[in-house]
């Protein structure tokens, strides 16, 4: 069913938002997905294109309707929130894709930054594209490019990894395979995680250049900058004065160095033995290999060399 105009505007909420003190109506909005890039703190950090089109809509599908409301709260805006997340997209998506094909404008917005990026709206733009629905982005805020701006870290290329695996072992190979790429890391990681994340990565990339950067654009944000040997140091909970660990952060790594070339054997025992402190013989030749592109043979001679000479010392201390 084509979309009634005059339906538009005689439903009982107002299509408008609040700016400055001012009531502004938008235009009318063309029927499609709108892709809405929505602030990561300061609420303030939302366009007017953002504004309109979230006044506009027929519905915004949010991932949490609570934190959404927030931000329609303090501009005023009216519009009707309808859950789209991970749990529920099965359910939610085809009625998403029934109102497209209705004719309805609809928002998709995320928590907090740009949709799609670590959120489940991917599937949702690729069924409506599919479906021949019209699929717009509003650009706006994005946590892992206002981190890789204040870094201080080669900006010229990137790669957005998003979150590692959980689980130690998905984490460490993980890291080995980041390890040969060519460009600036960038990665979320949660507050609860953020001391292991850091140490894991001190131990699979060594002493590269980073920044942790938490709570951005709020009024706590703090950025820290360091190698990470230092920066897992720093949020160690078992230390003293641990940093931090409240919020969202996102981590930004230098890319290897260039003229590094292939690590020397010093390299590579310091780096068999920091894996080999968490992980079997195994697993650490196999993270250390990947990581230095040396051959597997020579990797694992090392790391029986290393494993008798600590036994050596063991044995030898009274």
């Amino acid at each position: 069913m084509p979309r009634n105009p005059t339906k538009d505007r005689t439903e009982d909420r107002p299509r408008s938002y609040v700016l400055a003190g001012q009531r502004i109506e938008p235009p009318r909005l063309a029927a499609g997905l709108h892709l809405v890039a929505t602030p990561i703190g300061n609420l303030r950090d939302i366009t007017l294109r953002a504004l309109e089109t979230l006044a506009a809509a027929d519905a915004i599908a949010c991932e949490d309707s609570r934190v959404t409301r927030k931000l329609l709260e303090h501009y005023c805006i009216a519009t009707p929130l309808t859950p789209y997340h991970e749990h529920n997209a099965g359910a939610a998506r085809p009625k998403l894709l029934a109102r497209l094909a209705a004719g309805e404008a609809i928002a998709l917005v995320s928590d907090a930054g740009t949709p799609l990026v670590s959120d489940p709206g991917f599937k949702l733009v690729r069924a409506a594209c599919e479906a021949g629905s019209s699929v717009s982005a509003l650009p706006g805020p994005s946590a892992a490019l206002a981190a890789l701006a204040v870094a201080g870290l080669p900006t010229d290329r990137f790669f957005f990894e998003g979150f590692l695996p959980p689980k130690d072992g998905a984490r460490r190979t993980r890291i080995a395979e980041l390890a040969c790429i060519p460009a600036t890391l960038i990665l979320y990681e949660s507050g609860p995680r953020i001391g292991r994340a850091l140490e894991a990565l001190a131990e699979g990339l060594g002493p590269r250049q980073a920044a942790v950067c938490r709570e951005l654009t709020k009024l706590h944000e703090e950025i820290r900058r360091g190698d990470l040997m230092a920066l897992a140091q720093a949020y160690d909970e078992n230390a003293r004065h641990a940093a931090e660990i409240r919020g969202e952060f996102c981590v930004v790594i230098a890319p290897p160095s260039a003229d590094a070339g292939q690590p020397g054997a010093g390299e590579v025992d310091a780096l068999l033995r920091r894996a080999l402190r968490h992980a079997s013989v195994k697993d650490a030749v196999s993270d250390v290999a990947a990581a230095t592109g040396r051959p597997r043979r020579e990797i694992y001679q090392r790391a029986l060399a290393l494993s008798e000479d600590q036994e050596s010392e063991d044995a030898a201390e009274p």
